[in-house]
């Protein structure tokens, strides 16, 4: 199953190693990846592929606590979900 997580926040030191092995951790396959920082603030997409076993609502759960440990904004949405939202 796919999945699209954003990160958004003010920039700071370990933002992507993080995340990064918080979905490692849990057998989670980063797809596509793209990051910027405007003007001190960050921001982070992550297409990724999460193992069939995963509990989904346990996985975005956790990014959303990590994301309030770190300071940042997580979410994680199903692909298909985010593409019907937001397709014209």
């Amino acid at each position: 199953m796919k999945g699209i997580i954003t990160v958004l926040g003010k920039d700071k030191v370990g933002i992507i190693a993080a995340v990064c092995t918080y979905l490692s951790e849990r057998q989670v396959n980063i797809l596509d990846i793209s990051q910027t920082i405007v003007q001190g603030f960050f921001s982070m997409l992550m297409i990724v592929d999460m193992p069939a076993q995963i509990d989904f609502a346990q996985l975005a759960n956790g990014l959303r606590e990590l994301g309030e440990g770190l300071e940042l904004e997580i979410k994680l949405q199903r692909e298909d979900i985010f593409e019907s939202m937001h397709r014209i």
